[in-house]
């Protein structure tokens, strides 16, 4: 009898004593703050449109793209660069960029959670006949789910090709797409002036000029552009990468990888990169992903409507009093845009 009550005062003692330090667990856990619930009818649905085979600041977006909990990826469509681009010797590009971006998601533990399908493996020569493609056909699936309240944002950071495919395949989801395009050479006017030793017609639009006349000159597809004078305000230090960046995952050092393979191959060629890269795509997050929550709007960037040039056929632009207005970004916020990108790679590395 002694032992038996010897035992409940034991164990009597021990739960007294762990009493106070479940407490205070109880407290530290409702101090810590929790994530912020993302509902489904506030995410934002997108289809990821870009030449992941080419510019590695493709892979930068694709991967920052992919952390934001408040966007619904879609679908992700692999493009094209020119044919005899300086990144590739593969002819099916749109192919590789496909298993670029797969590349990407079996390094982030999502392989098989987001569709991938190549888009067109050339750029479009024809302003009145696609080219069909299964990248294509999703940006068309996609978009008839949508409304014009709420849109299918469409991520291009390169050639039009696949988007003026889906208007030449069914033009009646034009008012149900919103494109984001990082492309297009400077406005007279809007923004800064060309770079020294510029081209007049900028890399992304001369991949497929036909394409950029579909879009803007055809189609009713709301524009929202990033000229080539602000997707080089994305400058980001070599040393950001292997600091910021790298240490965190194994797609950060992926990352690191695919950027200074591109830089030894430039200097190799003899262009010197410097310190910094144009990580020129991230725009596409910022302006999608990062929206103010109050009137929901990208509101630490700026831009101004202009009237939708006509792209004529040697890809300049020609005055359009008529056309739709179209926003042209002047700024973009790149403190929010790069500090969410190490924010996110530092909280996926935990």
């Amino acid at each position: 009898m002694k032992r038996l009550r010897l035992t409940l005062v034991v164990i009597m003692l021990c739960l007294l004593g762990g009493l106070p330090a479940m407490a205070q667990k109880s407290k530290k856990q409702a101090r810590e703050p929790q994530p912020a619930a993302v509902t489904q009818a506030k995410k934002v649905k997108v289809v990821i449109d870009n030449d992941f085979c080419g510019d590695p600041d493709g892979l930068f977006q694709l991967v920052h793209q992919l952390l934001c909990k408040t966007c619904d990826v879609r679908a992700i469509v692999g493009g094209h660069l020119a044919p005899n681009a300086g990144f590739t010797s593969r002819s099916d590009q749109a192919t590789e960029s496909c298993e670029k971006a797969n590349k990407v998601l079996e390094l982030m533990g999502m392989q098989g959670q987001v569709k991938v399908v190549p888009g067109a493996e050339t750029g479009l020569k024809s302003t009145t006949e696609p080219i069909r493609s299964a990248g294509a056909q999703a940006i068309v699936d996609e978009a008839r789910q949508c409304t014009p309240e709420k849109p299918l944002y469409v991520l291009c950071g390169a050639a039009l090709t696949n988007v003026a495919c889906a208007h030449l395949i069914d033009p009646s989801i034009d008012d149900k797409v919103v494109v984001v395009w990082i492309g297009g050479q400077e406005y007279q006017g809007v923004g800064s002036y060309p770079p020294p030793g510029y081209s007049k017609v900028e890399y992304n639009l001369n991949l497929s000029i036909a394409a950029g006349q579909v879009v803007f000159n055809q189609s009713k597809m709301r524009i929202w552009q990033v000229p080539r004078d602000v997707y080089r305000q994305c400058l980001y230090g070599l040393d950001e990468v292997r600091t910021k960046i790298a240490p965190y995952g194994k797609v950060g050092a992926f990352l690191l990888e695919s950027l200074m393979n591109t830089v030894n191959s430039c200097e190799k060629y003899g262009i010197p990169m410097g310190e910094c890269y144009i990580l020129g795509d991230s725009p596409l997050v910022l302006l999608t992903a990062l929206q103010s929550g109050f009137e929901a709007d990208p509101s630490s960037s700026q831009y101004q409507y202009v009237s939708c040039p006509t792209i004529n056929d040697d890809g300049s632009y020609g005055l359009n009093h008529n056309g739709r207005l179209i926003r042209v970004y002047t700024h973009i916020d790149s403190r929010l845009m790069f500090g969410d990108l190490e924010a996110k790679m530092q909280l996926l590395g935990k």
